[in-house]
């Protein structure tokens, strides 16, 4: 049974080392400098106050950038998010920002506010992030510059999840360790197709290209869609070295009963999105493996890939996030983990999901069906 505990091993701490080298190749990366700023449209689809909504628009108004807009759009005009974004215009009058009512038939409602923001558009690059995006200095020009070669097609960032609950910093550690390795691993085995709702940087005529935000009027995963589409078109998507950053829910929204919600949406919606990238992340639970090897006895075997475990966490936890909970909360990560396991078993079966109190259903391409 040695080669069977051996194989076990080396597959499960194998992807940490593997992991590793991916966070190393992207921190080394080399950004450009060439001084292309050509003007961009920010296009903010809003429903509702996020936590942290006011600071994020902020860090958006506040960008050193030549030339820029901000369009806001919301379903309905009573929406709570308007009275900040009327804020917003009057603290910054020289900085076009634009309110924007009403949204295209669509059945994800998101997208059906991008239809109606896509023809209030002015410039050639387009800029789509999540409403509770809080962005760094310097964003929009780091973002914006690897689209001056013509090879490229989408710019991408990763996220630091922020929050004072137990609940959501523990879903906020998932992100940090799990999620994010696992998203710079992607393009260092060639995979790039993908998009993330933190940053989806882009040229209009791309868009256009695809059909326009409408062609992914249908889907849940609008992010992932619009990645896929054009790169179909021959481009290439990157992930920036800018990480954002995102306030979650310290209210009522902080439950873990809304944890598990939100964590088997997004497995659900990976599984109808690569459902053949979905059955092998397995293989990636270290945590999981550790705990197999150590109920069978050898604890040595099991000791080694829980280190490396632990080691691709806080490269990637810090080094890339510069996430203080993978210190203040490291004896979490192994339980985070199999909670994740769990997640994952869960999310291979169903078609439904909840998204901002809404149950929708999803077919096995991730479309929304009503």
């Amino acid at each position: 049974m040695i080669w069977f505990f051996g194989t076990i091993a080396v597959i499960a701490g194998g992807y940490q080392l593997f992991a590793i080298l991916a966070i190393v190749r992207h921190l080394m990366s080399r950004e450009s400098s060439s001084g292309f700023r050509p003007p961009v449209s920010i296009l903010k689809p809003i429903r509702g106050l996020d936590p942290g909504f006011a600071e994020a628009i902020r860090s958006h108004a506040a960008q050193d950038y030549p030339e820029f807009e901000i369009l806001f759009g919301v379903g309905d005009p009573t929406d709570p998010a308007v009275a900040e974004i009327e804020r917003l215009q009057r603290d910054f009058p020289t900085i076009p920002i634009r309110l924007i009512v009403g949204a295209e038939p669509a059945a994800n409602g998101k997208v059906g506010v991008l239809m109606r923001l896509q023809p209030e558009a002015r410039f050639p690059i387009l800029l789509v992030n999540d409403s509770d995006i809080v962005v760094p200095g310097g964003y929009l020009r780091r973002v914006v510059e690897p689209l001056e070669n013509p090879g490229i097609g989408l710019v991408t960032c990763l996220y630091r999840a922020e929050a004072d609950m137990l609940a959501a910093r523990w879903e906020a550690l998932g992100i940090a360790t799990d999620f994010a390795p696992s998203t710079l691993v992607a393009p260092f085995v060639g995979v790039s197709e993908f998009g993330l709702g933190s940053t989806l940087a882009f040229r209009r005529e791309d868009l256009e290209a695809i059909g326009g935000f409408k062609a992914v009027a249908d889907y849940l995963a609008d992010d992932y869609q619009i990645g896929c589409r054009i790169h179909a078109l021959g481009r290439r998507n990157v992930i920036s070295k800018v990480v954002v950053a995102t306030r979650m829910h310290g209210g009522p929204g902080a439950s873990w009963k809304a944890v598990w919600e939100h964590q088997l949406r997004w497995a659900r919606t990976v599984r109808v999105s690569r459902p053949g990238g979905y059955a092998g992340l397995p293989v990636t639970h270290a945590s999981l493996w550790a705990l197999v090897l150590a109920l069978c006895g050898q604890f040595w075997l099991a000791a080694i890939v829980l280190a490396l475990r632990y080691a691709m966490a806080v490269a990637s936890g810090w080094f890339v996030l510069r996430s203080a909970d993978v210190f203040k909360l490291w004896f979490l990560i192994p339980f985070r983990d199999l909670c994740g396991t769990a997640v994952w078993a869960s999310g291979l079966f169903g078609s439904r999901v909840k998204w901002r109190g809404l149950t929708l259903k999803l077919t096995r391409d991730g479309r929304i069906v009503n």
